[in-house]
């Protein structure tokens, strides 16, 4: 099974980003994940969306190409940050990868609430007309890593236990989900 994991941090030492490389790994014998690089996409440009630099077509036909897509995002103003939104906008605009697309979302966070606020701006946004993602459920399946710095080792390993079994939970389900698609 394909999936497309679109990280929301560009940061080198992203949480985040260890968890889709951790779901990658973890999972590898489930799921084949491919983790696009939403940092080399272009400003969003409606003048160029009919015929869009190659790499945006690399990254639409990478989505289209998926069983299904992981979104991994931080929470930046209670919301989702630039970059995420710029990847978004390209996936929204002509031919529309995404419309009935099985999404999970996810996010880590040093603090308390996790990326609460991101996630549901994250799911209103993929409810859009252009975007249409048939988003996996928030009840039970809300990964929240919260208070990262305990949960991840020096080399960005996911060490917690009790995350770990949840997130077992939730990847079978989202499996669960993709083919019932």
């Amino acid at each position: 099974m394909k999936i497309t994991a679109i990280v929301g941090s560009l940061r080198k030492d992203s949480y985040n980003m260890w968890l889709a490389q951790n779901i990658k790994e973890r999972y590898k014998d489930k799921l084949e994940v491919r983790i696009a690089d939403i940092g080399q996409l272009p400003h969003y440009n409606q003048d160029e969306e009919l015929d869009p630099p190659e790499v945006v077509k690399a990254f639409k036909k990478q989505v289209a190409e998926s069983d299904g897509v992981i979104i991994i995002t931080p929470e930046y103003n209670w919301s989702i940050p630039g970059v995420l939104k710029n990847a978004l906008d390209w996936l929204s605009r002509v031919d529309r990868v995404l419309i009935n697309k099985p999404v999970m979302t996810a996010g880590v966070s040093p603090v308390t609430l996790g990326t609460v606020r991101a996630q549901l701006h994250l799911r209103q946004i993929l409810s859009a007309p252009g975007l249409s993602a048939r988003v996996l459920p928030p009840a039970g399946n809300e990964v929240l890593v919260n208070f990262a710095s305990e949960k991840f080792d020096a080399d960005g390993r996911l060490i917690d236990e009790n995350t770990l079994n949840f997130l077992d939970g939730v990847i079978d389900k989202f499996i669960d989900w993709i083919r019932s698609a």
